[in-house]
């Protein structure tokens, strides 16, 4: 677990608080949006890098979104929140910012959610698909009305902080050491700037006795046919990323990528739309990238190919 502090699951019929130590909090789907996709990549931070693309519509505009990332079985789940709005929402709630040490949302402990647990008198949160969702408490039945006990059992192992809380980063005692240390750092980067103009030297002469080790090097041509190599192969990177990007873009509700071909020259990728009107909108998207697409007989897929 993140820490041995309580967990409070924070909703909008909750009592104002009054508390005078450091506790967790929990959210309900209510202060954030989720989807989860089967995307073709390895790491969380290069999910997370299109995460913005895929909650175009989904999310209001005009808001600052973050995003948390993580893998469920061959799922991405990618989750969309807006910080101030919670922070106020908390603050309405009587919680003193630097008292609330971890955020966590209710769909990282989906896994807690074998019975509905209530929230308020109204609502209660179930389990769904492996999606954490509110439903009115009238729509549950007899079987489910023995409901779960929120505790600290609850608690996800990975939460986010809020910005500029006193506390919640560093003590008293971490923030001098950390004064002592950039002033030391500051000592040293003066000391150092003075030594400058010798090493700068020194340098030059290093660099002269590569040149005459290696001749080749002292021609203009060949130095820049080496940086040319290289700006283009760092090119070709930055296309294949942007491709992504764009093709992340084009998957939204009723929309899944089933296969992804992606080599130096160019791509072909192929989407399953959920009916006509969806695959309309995926080729409109294509074609305003001049990228050829063809229809699957007998469906509502699309094949997309472009070059890099």
């Amino acid at each position: 677990m993140a820490n041995n502090k309580d967990l409070i699951l924070a909703h909008t019929s909750m009592k104002p608080v009054n508390l005078s130590h450091a506790v967790n909090v929990m959210l309900p789907p209510q202060f954030y949006t989720l989807k989860k996709e089967a995307l073709p990549v390895r790491y969380a931070y290069q999910a997370k890098r299109i995460a913005p693309s895929l909650f175009e519509g989904l999310v209001e505009e005009g808001r600052a979104y973050e995003y948390m990332v993580w893998k469920e079985e061959e799922e991405w789940v990618f989750l969309a929140y807006d910080i101030e709005m919670i922070t106020a929402f908390l603050q309405s709630k009587g919680f003193a910012l630097e008292n609330v040490s971890k955020l966590f949302f209710a769909q990282q402990a989906v896994e807690h959610f074998d019975k509905p647990l209530l929230l308020g008198d109204n609502e209660a949160l179930v389990s769904l698909d492996k999606m954490v969702v509110v439903v009115p408490r009238s729509a549950l039945s007899e079987e489910e009305r023995p409901a779960l006990v929120f505790d600290n059992s609850f608690t996800p192992k990975k939460g986010i902080t809020l910005p500029g809380t006193y506390g919640s980063v560093l003590t008293v005692k971490q923030a001098s050491i950390l004064a002592s240390i950039f002033t030391l750092f500051a000592l040293i980067f003066f000391v150092e700037g003075s030594r400058y103009s010798a090493n700068a030297k020194v340098g030059e002469a290093q660099i002269q006795e590569l040149l005459e080790a290696h001749p080749s090097l002292q021609s203009k041509y060949t130095r820049d046919s080496i940086v040319t190599k290289y700006k283009t192969i760092d090119s070709a990177e930055r296309n294949k990323r942007e491709i992504i990007k764009i093709l992340s873009g084009m998957i939204f509700k009723g929309v899944t990528l089933t296969s992804l071909e992606l080599d130096e020259k160019m791509f072909k990728v192929q989407f399953s739309c959920k009916d006509a009107q969806v695959a309309k909108r995926v080729k409109a998207l294509a074609e305003k990238n001049k990228w050829n697409t063809l229809a699957i007989a007998g469906s509502n897929d699309l094949k997309i190919e472009g070059a890099l």
